[in-house]
């Protein structure tokens, strides 16, 4: 890696006429993640993206809730930025391309290509709607195919027979605006000449690491179908910047969306120079030393690897370095839907889980491909409970009671086994590159590996038992180990898990979180009081996540018919009769349980039975318990060692085939899954809760 490169980085532009959703979010959190990655690698990184603000979509929707356009793009800017920012994507600047900037560099970069001679204009046939005034985009029409006579289709093809074809051939169209019959109205448009850069474009393409193998195929399957004019001007009434130099005696003509919205990328990044002094010509300049990568969808690639990059070179502008397309987003293994509540906003989520969660598992599934990721939330939960709850946080959360305990907070003077934390530092080479080749599902796998290698170390050394023999010198020194591997994990996952990272890094009271700082050894260091710094995905919350992104299927919006409304009151009425039959007790059969805080010391599997784990409990008694628990099935032995538990202490102990047990420990249960319940680390020990 080449050091204080000078790196601009983009996402495509959110259209200001909606919510973000979770598909949305699949390509901020990868940009997020790698900028993050590459600043912590030592380079200098911007990273700019704005609102989509133009087009008839957006004309539309503010005329129907009674506001201007302006109105409509401020109103949406800002909830795309409260949603952005709540799954912690750090933009260096957040814009629109309805700015003076935009509108600029618009005309600017139009007028360059009408004088190179790469502007033309000819007369355009379409569907206009009378009532409304205006023409029709394929979208806005529909009508029976002439293909196949499929009724309700769009006006640029058949769902049914798949079909391409013009909107003027649709028979019987109609305007989805106003259900009239449009007719067909002829206009002057105005033409980008792409073939002009076809030549250019095919050696463009070529370059080493400019676009995925994937997405090159396709570039040259278009290119082998030759490229055509790309209409870039719209009629009035539009929302959008006026093309400039039109004769006066004709109508008004727009930029068409997808001209002006890529030229946003510039003046997002123009707006930012303005406020910080940074050197604008120095990133766009035809000769520019710096790089620019574009991270998108694959459905936009079009624009992005053969439009804009004619743009910029037809205006003398530097072109991309690269273009990273990624795929789509399944939920459950299918197309995320209303009715099924897997169309998930991102406000909904965050109303019910970290993102930090979210975050962790789309870097465990994206790489550098284009294939499509899919959100299961089963997996999602164990996957997040078992990598960051159950390996990394644990391998803090075991290690540092003790220090603070025995030795004031202060780590040992030397590294004990300093062979295995070099093993965990020089793994961040490979990490650093999965990092940059954007593999982050293989950076999290190697990460997670180093996690492994701290938790089998602990499990070999078992601090508690050295602990309870008084062999406070070798407890300290293995969780020196453990939390010097702990540091390294935490700097490893500092680009996924800012959040986390932060608080482990105030923890830990380190400086910096750099991948340089993995060098730096843990010792003779004094580190802070250590506080959860996760707490597990509980199921309850997926299932309230879901139930709220359901939409009704009903016309009139209500989730409820009076039929099952009645029903919902009859099995409320069902429950309290069969509660009055004896499924209540009194306050004194209750006060009868004793529950006590308990410190689990140690956590096993037990050999020969599968579902069992045997625990070694202090509840602040003279003695340690041994219970046994249930739960194999769903957590493994590390994931409950070192953690605050509710354990039942009057029950009569139990014989049982592998030894006595002697109470019981606290577990929720819904739909088959068991949570214990876990406290706060500064519960005390044998606090009996009342």
């Amino acid at each position: 890696m080449n050091a204080n490169r000078k790196i601009l980085v983009t996402s495509a532009l959110p259209y200001a006429n909606g919510p973000i959703h979770l598909g949305h979010l699949v390509e901020y959190i990868q940009t997020d993640i790698w900028v993050r990655a590459m600043k912590a690698m030592g380079h200098t990184v911007t990273y700019v993206c704005a609102d989509d603000a133009h087009g008839t979509a957006i004309m539309l929707k503010a005329e129907a809730a009674g506001i201007t356009p302006e109105e409509q793009i401020a109103t949406v800017k800002a909830s795309h930025e409260k949603d952005f920012a709540g799954f912690f994507i750090g933009f260096d600047n957040y814009y629109s391309t309805h700015s003076p900037e935009n509108e600029q560099f618009s005309q600017e970069i139009y007028n360059k290509l009408e004088q190179g001679g790469y502007i033309f204009t000819k007369d355009v046939e379409q569907l206009f709607d009378t009532e409304k005034g205006l023409f029709l985009a394929d979208r806005f029409v529909k009508g029976e195919c002439p293909e196949c006579g499929a009724k309700d289709q769009y006006g640029d093809n058949c769902e049914v027979c798949s079909s391409t074809y013009n909107a003027t051939e649709l028979v019987n169209p109609y305007s989805t605006l106003s259900n009239s019959a449009p007719i067909i109205k002829s206009s002057k448009h105005y033409f980008f000449d792409l073939p002009k850069f076809d030549a250019f474009l095919k050696t463009w393409t070529k370059a080493d690491n400019r676009l995925q193998s994937a997405i090159y195929n396709k570039l040259s399957e278009w290119f082998d179908a030759g490229l055509a004019p790309w209409d870039i001007s719209r009629d009035a009434p539009y929302f959008g910047f006026k093309i400039p130099n039109t004769p006066a005696s004709e109508p008004e003509k727009y930029f068409y969306v997808w001209l002006d919205a890529p030229v946003g990328y510039m003046a997002s990044f123009k707006n930012l120079c303005s406020r910080n002094g940074m050197d604008f010509d120095e990133y766009f300049k035809k000769d520019s030393q710096t790089e620019l990568y574009h991270f998108i969808g694959k459905d936009i690639v079009y624009f992005h690897a053969l439009f804009w990059p004619a743009m910029l070179e037809g205006a003398g502008y530097r072109t991309p370095t690269a273009i990273n397309a990624h795929g789509f987003l399944t939920v459950n293994g299918e197309k995320m839907s209303k009715s099924r509540g897997t169309f998930i906003k991102a406000e909904t989520y965050l109303n019910h889980l970290n993102p930090e969660y979210l975050r962790y598992y789309f870097a465990s599934k994206l790489s550098a491909s284009v294939e499509d990721i899919n959100l299961d939330l089963e997996d999602f939960m164990q996957k997040v409970n078992s990598d960051l709850v159950g390996k990394v946080v644990n391998i803090a959360s075991r290690s540092a009671g003790f220090i603070h305990k025995n030795n004031g907070g202060m780590l040992a003077d030397t590294l004990a086994e300093p062979e295995l934390v070099a093993k965990v530092i020089a793994a961040g080479d490979e990490i650093a590159k999965a990092y940059e080749a954007r593999e982050f599902s293989r950076a999290s796998r190697l990460i997670m590996a180093c996690a492994d290698m701290a938790n089998e170390y602990i499990d070999t050394k078992k601090p508690w038992a050295l602990n309870k023999e008084g062999k406070t010198d070798e407890v300290q020194a293995v969780c020196t180990v453990a939390l010097n591997i702990f540091h390294k994990l935490v700097i490893y996952l500092s680009p996924i898990l800012p959040v986390l990272a932060e608080n482990a890094r105030a923890f830990l009271n380190v400086e910096t979180l750099d991948f340089d700082s993995r060098h730096t050894d843990l010792v003779a260091h004094q580190i802070n009081p250590f506080s959860p710094l996760m707490s597990r995905v509980e199921k309850d919350k997926i299932d309230a996540m879901v139930q709220d992104s359901k939409e009704s299927l009903s016309d009139n919006g209500t989730a409820k018919t009076a039929k099952a409304d009645k029903a919902d009151k009859k099995g409320t009425q069902a429950n309290l009769a069969d509660g009055d039959k004896g499924e209540y007790i009194g306050i004194d059969d209750f006060a009868k349980v004793t529950m006590k805080v308990a410190h689990v010391i140690e956590c096993n599997a037990v050999e020969g039975a599968d579902k069992l784990l045997q625990f070694t409990l202090d509840v602040g008694e003279s003695a340690t318990r041994n219970v046994f628990s249930g739960i194999a099935k769903f957590y493994q032995p590390h994931e409950l060692t070192g953690k605050k538990v509710v354990c039942v202490t009057n029950l009569a102990p139990r014989k049982m085939k592998f030894g006595i047990s002697e109470g019981m420990i606290l577990s929720a249960e819904k739909d088959g899954q068991l949570t214990v319940v876990t406290l706060p680390e500064t519960m005390p020990v044998g606090a009996t809760l009342a």
